[in-house]
């Protein structure tokens, strides 16, 4: 049963925000008075007290983050992880920092601060039954593929979804995926997951939960978290 297993949340970190512009990384740049990150653990933890987090940073900016979190008052227990150099390595890092072997484990972008507490849950409860939960959304656009020569093919747009995280699974079975060497096609967790054969189930994600990579998005968040304050 779900609420008899150990859960996790590794929030992964490493970005170093170029398209952000300035010199601060993306994962530390304010909304709503408080760096993206911050946000993104207390989503975590207000959806279980009980959840353990896993924060990985690059190890440079351990102290950076520390200081950020005294001069915020923020107090969300984590454990910090070193990143590596892919976020291959970073995920392998954090899985690693986990002794036990059984439970469930999210694996989150952490400049993906909007994931709803509805899909927190959802992604635990499928993980729990099938291995893997994978939060994915519809396209709202028309798409085309494009070959090496130019041409362009129509593709209908709901035979595809596009992925977010969290990605959820059963901690064993994503531990065994992540012993693997590296490999170029591996572009999420999913990737890992699957390539040892497994198939991975999609739940439905929430579709304010962007990654946030532009000022544009810093502007919508901050946005989305005036209404979300009208809302309370």
């Amino acid at each position: 049963m779900l609420k008899d297993q150990e859960k996790y949340a590794i929030v992964v970190a490493g970005g170093a925000g170029v398209r952000m512009g300035g010199d601060i990384p993306k994962q530390f740049l304010p909304i709503g008075g408080l760096p993206v990150l911050m946000h993104t653990l207390k989503k975590f933890k207000a959806y279980d007290e009980a959840l353990h987090l896993v924060l990985v940073l690059p190890e440079n900016q351990f102290e950076y983050w520390k200081g950020l979190c005294v001069k915020s008052g923020f107090n969300v227990p984590h454990k910090l992880v070193k990143g590596g150099a892919s976020r291959f390595r970073s995920v392998q890092n954090g899985l690693d920092s986990i002794a036990e072997k059984e439970g469930l484990v999210a694996i989150h972008d952490g400049v993906r601060p909007f994931v709803s507490k509805e899909v927190i849950h959802k992604s635990f409860t499928a993980a729990a039954k099938y291995g893997s939960a994978i939060a994915v959304v519809p396209l709202k656009d028309s798409i085309r593929s494009i070959d090496s020569n130019g041409s362009s093919q129509f593709k209908n747009r709901d035979n595809y979804r596009l992925v977010q995280t969290p990605q959820t699974f059963q901690l064993n079975k994503i531990k065994k995926a992540f012993s693997t060497e590296e490999k170029s096609y591996f572009t999420d967790d999913a990737t890992v997951y699957e390539n040892m054969g497994w198939e991975v189930h999609l739940i439905a994600g929430n579709p304010e939960n962007i990654k946030l990579t532009t000022p544009e998005d810093l502007s919508y968040a901050d946005y989305l978290i005036g209404l979300n304050g009208k809302a309370n």
